[in-house]
């Protein structure tokens, strides 16, 4: 059976980190595949200003177009809003019978995880693949050696969507924060500078 690994976020923008660790993850883990899931709202961004799900969708688009092991997924664009894993898992277990899927968050999410709608549906169902973050974060003693836990090594980046956008909005140089297809979209459709 295929392991799939879902990637979420809003990806407003997709940035290198978030490239540089999918690459990691699906070339040095058991996933045979990564796909990025975009988000339309995080439950827990309520108040972030979004750029549309489809100028988000063409940026992760182009910048995965050329990594033959990465995919887009969109289904959470169908769902009510807003958002919350359980809900997509279901969907997706609907959608490929077939996959098994693996959830990738950072250990700064982890940290909040038993906040999340039936996190222990989640895990009695799914495997977490948690990546490093420089920020160590305090954990539930419950999910430290929690057998469908995976604690993944991998570059520590912390570039973030937020970084970026501030950048941006600043009219400093960010050319070397996102990947040249992201960039050029950007710059073309003038995003972030207001």
């Amino acid at each position: 059976m295929k392991k799939v690994g879902l990637f979420f976020g809003t990806f407003n923008p997709i940035h290198q980190a978030h490239l540089i660790l999918a690459n990691h993850l699906v070339e040095n883990s058991l996933i045979d595949e990564l796909w990025f899931v975009i988000s339309p709202r995080s439950p827990f961004k309520l108040k972030q200003q979004m750029l549309s799900n489809n100028d988000r969708y063409q940026m992760v688009y182009e910048a995965i177009a050329e990594y033959p092991k990465f995919k887009v997924n969109t289904i959470e664009f169908d769902l009510p809003q807003p958002n919350y894993t359980i809900d997509t898992l279901v969907r997706l277990e609907e959608k490929y019978p077939d996959l098994e899927f693996y959830l990738i968050m950072g250990e700064d999410n982890l940290a909040h995880f038993h906040k999340w709608k039936n996190a222990d549906v989640i895990l009695e169902h799914y495997h977490i693949m948690v990546y490093p973050r420089v920020q160590k974060a305090v954990i539930q003693e419950k999910y430290i050696d929690h057998p469908k836990i995976i604690w993944t090594d991998g570059p520590i980046l912390e570039l973030s969507s937020s970084y970026v956008r501030k950048q941006i909005k600043a009219s400093k140089e960010y050319r070397s924060l996102v990947p040249p297809e992201v960039f050029k979209y950007i710059d073309e459709m003038n995003f972030y500078r207001k």
